[in-house]
């Protein structure tokens, strides 16, 4: 379970650091679908934040598990506001990012809390 808490874990936080770094420099691919869903600009850099955080914590994690599995918490309820925000804004189609990285999450937290 170890080897797949730090497989999942470096995955998921290097996409978090990939989507985190887009939105700080506000890559126009991210912050159209986001403008469209009703996320003002100011919103941004702590949302990028929000997900550097996560990526640094699951890394951690991997040294200490109780960070691991904090930043994993973290992560879900991150990605359940965005499904959240998604839903609300009836945007089906920007739905299925947000819900897999949110499985992705949940899955490295399940095996953080096997590994303890």
């Amino acid at each position: 379970m170890f080897i797949a808490y730090v497989v999942v874990a470096s995955l998921l936080a290097l996409v978090l650091i990939g989507s985190g770094r887009a939105k700080l420099v506000r890559d126009e691919k991210v912050t159209e679908g986001m403008h469209q869903i009703g996320v003002p600009d100011s919103w941004f850099p702590r949302l990028s934040a929000l997900e550097i955080a996560g990526a640094l914590g699951l890394i951690a994690g991997i040294f200490y598990r109780p960070l691991g599995i904090a930043a994993g918490v973290g992560i879900v309820a991150y990605f359940i506001g965005a499904i959240i925000t998604h839903l609300r804004a009836k945007d089906t189609k920007g739905l299925p990012m947000p819900a897999v990285l949110m499985v992705v999450a949940a899955a490295s937290l399940l095996f953080g809390i096997a590994t303890v």
